[in-house]
């Protein structure tokens, strides 16, 4: 069931309001609703029932989980992005050989093509959108847009491919083995500009063939391969890959500041003895430098425990041994039951995790909530493999002014589409898509970031409306 928070408080904690677009998803807060008469007139203009309401609050949870790229550390994305995309076609060119004419093009030409959680379909170098039933309801050849009749040729009259449907009923199906050679979807800001990439080569490549189409392509294993090249995570401490250079030496180009509202509420969770804990998939070592940058140099003393390079979805359902580490360096196996207070490690498992929490706050059987903004790692793993609620982190709610949000995100010309259209809804199908779905069927609460929800008490009540 998904709630989207309805408000937002601005320097003074008054509440701001802007467009508000009415369907299963609006919600508002109750300390709004109760006391807010505004508010209660505008639902009742919008005829929106605002009875036998559940409620969402952080208090409710003995510990409260986080992932740390694009939830605690929040990215100037474009800068990113741009960096990311010239990384990866400089890799393509040079390593690989293709063709700089359209690669070598700035990434403004073309921005309008990049959305979060377009889909590859890497045999027959195209891009889609899918529905929350899996029926493609949008897609490009490279970047060329398909109409339905196209779409129709390549997936049948219903517009349904079997890849798809098995990622729509269960995504980590899709996440190894054969089918991830067939299928990619763009999950956040690290995945977007591969999208870009793979259609641009597309592009080139029907070119180069007198504008005709070719039965397959190969592009996606030499874009893993440049994936590979720019994360490789010893490539942080050697200076290598062009991606780490840059976020090392520049963080003030990449990374935001958290504000001292946001600091002071991870402190009055801990003041509440809520136990905090931090799952990232990054390195020790440049999870350490985004972290300082973006909380301080204290930042990791907000955590009661501290798992890095957990290689997500994996670490909510199989079963990593923890490694242990002396500052940046892995030391040895760690077994679950050794776990302590205070410590940080490599790898490791939800089932290990679970059992350390649960001793941590004295319980059997804790309540538990992870955040994070990757649907699949951080929102459908812990909430279907790991007995763990879960928050959304999507910066597109502001960036398209949607759910009761302004259209207040500086970077919005990025993280939104006119060509794709809302990441939450495609408005030429009248379908929800595939991520709004997942959001509403595993997430509890959807939040544009962090410092939004900072602006509320920590023991704030969020509510949603019966659906």
């Amino acid at each position: 069931m998904l709630l989207i928070v309805r408000c937002c408080l601005n320097s003074f904690r008054r509440l701001r309001f802007g467009e508000c677009h009415v369907n299963s998803v609006f919600s508002v807060s109750r300390r709004s609703y109760v006391a807010d008469k505004r508010l209660i007139k505008i639902n009742r203009t919008m005829n929106v029932k605002l009875t036998k309401h559940e409620t969402f609050k952080f208090t409710d949870y003995d510990c409260i989980g986080f992932d740390l790229d694009n939830t605690i550390c929040r990215y100037k994305v474009l800068n990113m992005v741009r960096l990311e995309y010239e990384v990866l076609s400089m890799f393509m060119v040079d390593e690989k050989g293709y063709s700089p004419k359209y690669l070598s093009l700035p990434i403004e030409d073309d921005i309008d093509f990049m959305l979060k959680g377009l889909i590859l379909d890497v045999y027959n170098g195209n891009v889609l959108r899918i529905d929350s039933n899996a029926h493609i309801i949008h897609g490009s050849h490279g970047t060329k847009q398909l109409t339905r009749n196209e779409l129709k040729q390549y997936y049948g009259e219903d517009c349904r491919w079997h890849v798809t449907d098995t990622f729509a009923k269960d995504p980590l199906h899709t996440w190894n083995g054969p089918l991830s050679e067939q299928l990619r979807t763009l999950l956040d800001y690290f995945d977007m500009p591969a999208g870009l990439v793979f259609a641009r080569i597309v592009d080139t490549l029907d070119e180069e063939n007198g504008n005709k189409k070719l039965d397959s392509y190969s592009i996606w294993p030499d874009i893993v391969e440049a994936l590979t090249y720019m994360f490789k995570k010893e490539h942080f401490m050697l200076e290598k890959g062009g991606y780490f250079p840059n976020m090392k030496n520049k963080p003030e180009e990449y990374i935001h500041k958290c504000s001292e509202l946001l600091i002071h509420w991870f402190e009055k969770l801990r003041s509440n003895k809520k136990v905090l804990f931090l799952i990232t998939g990054s390195n020790v070592d440049f999870a350490s430098h985004t972290a300082e940058n973006a909380m301080g140099k204290n930042w990791r003393d907000h955590f009661d425990i501290i798992i890095f390079f957990a290689k997500k979805p994996g670490f909510f359902t199989e079963n990593r041994q923890f490694i242990g580490l002396n500052g940046i360096e892995e030391t040895d196996p760690v077994p679950d039951a050794e776990l302590k207070r205070g410590s940080s490690y490599s790898y490791g498992n939800w089932k290990g995790l679970y059992s350390f929490l649960s001793k941590s706050c004295g319980k059997e059987n804790p309540k538990i909530v992870y955040i994070g903004d990757n649907i699949i790692q951080d929102v459908y793993a812990p909430a279907v493999h790991g007995q763990c609620d879960a928050v959304a982190i999507c910066e597109e709610l502001e960036a398209e002014g949607v759910y009761g949000h302004n259209q207040c995100h500086k970077e919005k010309h990025l993280l939104s589409s006119k060509t794709w259209g809302s990441y939450f809804h495609h408005k030429e199908a009248e379908k929800a898509t595939i991520w709004k779905e997942f959001i509403r069927n595993h997430a509890k609460i959807c939040i544009p970031n962090l410092e939004y929800v900072a602006n509320y008490p920590i023991d704030h009540d969020f509510l949603k409306p019966d659906q």
